[in-house]
Formats: C-alpha cells, sequence, structure tokens
C-alpha cells in the first residue's frame, strides 16, 4: 500500500510529531511504501521528498510583509496544494493520513487530496477542531467557551499567546474551514489517541465519526530499568505555562529529593529565575535533551512527575516513562487517568495543587518497593496495550475502511 503521511513539522518538536514519525517507520517496516509531506525547516530529517515541503512559515517572525504572507497561508495555502497536487500525481498514493497541518499546512491540502480520490484519515492531537486556540485554554484555566461552534470568543478574550491580532486570525480560521468551506468534512475518519479527547470534542459540537486508537512504543528502543541510581525525579517536556512546572517545583520545595526539569520553551528563563531567586538548590534545569541521553535521565530516576494543568490527550511522556520501567504521578486532567491508574501504574493528583502533589511525591519516596512495583505495571501495561502489532492491525482497518468507503 502507498501512504501518504502529513505533518507540519519533519522533526521530533513534541508528540504529535513523534506519532507522525513512529507511524511513518511502523508502515516502511511492515513493507508499506510512505511518502511523506511537510514543511521545510533546518532541523528537517532527510526525505526524498523534501523538493515537495512547502516553505518554512514563522509566526515568531517580526515584519509587516512576513505577517501577511503567513497569516494568509494559515487561512489557506495555495503553495501546500499546489505542491502536494504534484507529489500526488507523481506517487499515486492509496491513502493519506494526516497529522497536525493546520496553520504552517493548511487544511487546503485535504482539497487536493479529495480532488484526486484519495481517502482521508486524521489524527487529532489536540483539540483544533473545536478550539481557535488548540489548547482549550484561556488566562492559564480550562475554557469551553467556543462549545458548538461559537468561536468568537477566542477573539473576545484573546485566547492565542494573549494576542488580539493573533486571536481574530483564529477566529476568522475556524470560522472559514468549520462554517463557510466545512472542508473537515470532507476527512473521511478521525482518529482519537484518548478517550478524553474524542469524547471532549464530541460534547463540544464535533459532528464528525472518531474512531479511537492509542499512540503506541517501540518496545525495543526502550529497555526498562525498574531500579535507579540517584533520589532524584524527572519532569522531561516542553517548558510551558500549562504543563503545570510551577506548581511542581513548589512542591519539591523543602523535599529530601532532585528535581531535574529537562526540555525547552517559552517559560524556561521564567523557571530559572524562580529557582534563583527562592535558593532551591534540590531543582536543576537541564536543558533539552532527547534520545539516549534523555532515556539514561529517565531510567536512572525513581520516577516521573507529569503535573499538566490543560486537557492534554495522551502524553508520550507518561508512556515514555512506562516503557523505561518507571511510575508516573499525573494530575488528574484529560487523558492522563486513562494511563497512570492510582497504586497501579502511579499516582494522581488534582492539577494545580501544590500539597495534594507533594504528598504523593512524598508517598513514593517513602517507598522504593511500591514505586518499582508501579513502574513494572506501567512496562507491562505497554507491552500488553501499547504494542507495535497491535497498533498496526487496527491502523491498517482503519485505512482499509477508508479506501472501501
Amino acid at each position: 500500500m502507498k501512504i501518504l503521511l502529513a505533518n507540519k513539522y519533519f522533526y521530533r518538536k513534541g508528540g504529535s510529531d513523534t506519532s507522525f514519525y513512529e507511524t511513518g517507520r511502523l508502515l516502511e517496516k511492515r513493507g508499506h511504501k510512505v511518502i511523506y509531506f511537510s514543511m521545510k525547516h533546518p532541523r528537517n530529517l532527510a526525505s526524498p521528498y523534501e523538493r515537495y515541503f512547502v516553505s518554512n512559515v514563522d509566526y515568531e517572525k517580526d515584519g509587516i510583509r512576513n505577517g501577511v504572507n503567513a497569516s494568509l497561508k494559515l487561512l489557506y495555502s495555495v503553495e501546500a496544494k499546489r505542491k502536494l497536487e504534484a507529489l500526488i500525481r507523481d506517487e499515486r498514493p492509496d491513502v493519506a493520513h494526516l497529522h497536525s497541518v493546520y496553520h504552517q499546512i493548511s487544511p487546503s491540502i485535504i482539497h487536493s487530496l479529495k480532488k484526486n480520490n484519495v481517502p482521508v484519515i486524521m489524527t487529532l492531537h489536540d483539540y483544533k477542531m473545536v478550539c481557535a486556540s488548540y489548547s482549550m485554554l484561556n488566562n492559564e484555566t480550562a475554557c469551553e467557551a467556543c462549545k458548538n461552534g461559537r468561536y468568537y470568543h477566542c477573539f473576545l478574550k484573546g485566547c492565542v499567546k494573549a494576542s488580539r491580532a493573533k486571536s481574530v486570525l483564529n477566529t476568522i480560521e475556524m470560522y472559514l474551514h468549520h462554517k463557510f468551506l466545512h472542508i473537515y468534512d470532507l476527512v473521511n475518519l478521525y482518529i482519537s489517541p484518548s478517550k478524553f479527547l474524542k469524547n471532549k470534542i464530541i460534547e463540544m459540537g464535533f459532528k464528525r465519526e472518531v474512531t479511537l486508537l492509542p499512540y503506541f512504543m517501540v518496545l525495543n528502543e526502550h529497555i526498562p530499568q525498574y531500579s535507579c541510581k540517584r533520589k532524584n525525579i524527572i519532569y522531561f517536556g516542553r517548558l510551558s505555562r500549562e504543563k503545570g512546572i510551577i506548581t511542581l517545583i513548589d512542591a519539591v520545595k523543602g523535599l529530601n529529593t532532585t528535581l531535574e526539569i529537562i526540555g525547552e520553551g517559552p517559560i524556561k528563563e521564567r523557571l530559572e529565575a524562580k529557582v534563583k531567586s527562592q535558593g532551591l538548590s534540590n531543582v536543576k534545569i537541564l536543558g533539552y535533551k532527547l534520545g539516549n541521553d534523555l532515556k539514561n535521565a529517565i531510567r536512572d530516576s525513581m520516577f516521573v512527575v507529569v503535573p499538566s494543568e490543560w486537557y492534554e490527550n495522551y502524553p508520550f511522556s507518561v508512556i515514555e516513562s512506562f516503557s523505561l520501567g518507571k511510575t508516573v504521578i499525573g494530575s488528574k486532567i484529560g487523558g492522563i487517568p486513562e494511563l497512570v491508574k492510582d497504586n497501579d501504574t502511579g499516582l494522581t493528583y488534582e492539577p494545580g495543587n501544590v500539597q495534594d502533589l507533594k504528598t504523593k511525591i512524598q508517598q513514593l519516596l517513602s517507598d522504593p518497593s511500591t514505586t518499582l512495583r508501579m513502574g513494572k505495571n506501567g512496562r507491562d501495561f505497554v507491552e500488553q496495550e501499547l504494542n507495535e502489532q497491535k497498533h498496526y492491525q487496527r491502523l491498517v482497518e482503519i485505512y482499509h475502511r477508508a479506501i472501501e468507503e
């Protein structure tokens, strides 16, 4: 089978990009031809299809000309549509599987796919189908004001980076794509990795069919280590306000453990200033790690904390920790409780509650045997439920269904 995979980033920037990349590897290992479509970027992996990739779009770059060009591409990218049609003519894919394509690529490519009778599958990694800012957050709190297509609340509340200009653009985008073009109605079938995301977007008014397919892990690349070499705990991921890292730092004050924060993001300097001003010698901000450096840091830890304060989908940080034999303390929000089962694969706490999180951290620090047991349970869960073969069989069933339709 020839499968076209599309995603705006062609490097591992976040969980959605990791899912995109690993899906491609999985399909190639099973003998399928995978055709990639993405955006040009200095950090991209090499690809024989990069000549078809769209020009780099940087929404942070200053300048009126850049702002106008980027805004037009966000709404509808003629370049992406044209380049994808050239790729379709040259490769003739049997099915297209889209991941995160909005903004940098835009859903204009769906018109190209339908014009050429290519069935379209789309994996949802966030709430963009029902929320103009994708995260269902406003002023660091959960927000459902856009329910049933009331996208104007994005502009009224300034949801996109606290900017009215960016918020009005995203508001226009939602009305254009969902109310006027109805472009997302052309997708044959949607995939949600978590039950929470599926149920939430339906509750918010999404009318299309959504099927459940969790992420998977390449287990032979994640060798577990159940014991720990150091009495430390780990956070790894994006350093942004909705991830709850401030709550985590406050929770480890005065505890006999070291918190290692791994990652990059917009609040890194704010976190560093907080650690310095409060003299927190047991908090280390280590910057970005990947590959074996990241895996070894997780393996050597006692456990991992995922303190998110937004509707997480199905976080890779949890399943990667499980794969490496580590239990997780996670906030009781979004799709996290589907993975972190209390006293089985980890512990949950009320999001944003410093004392509750502190208590759960102390509980695991004082009971290494239970921590180790739950780490083994997490690995067992991934082996049984999130293995490659199970994911592949279900994914191919979805592809065939779309083709038959």
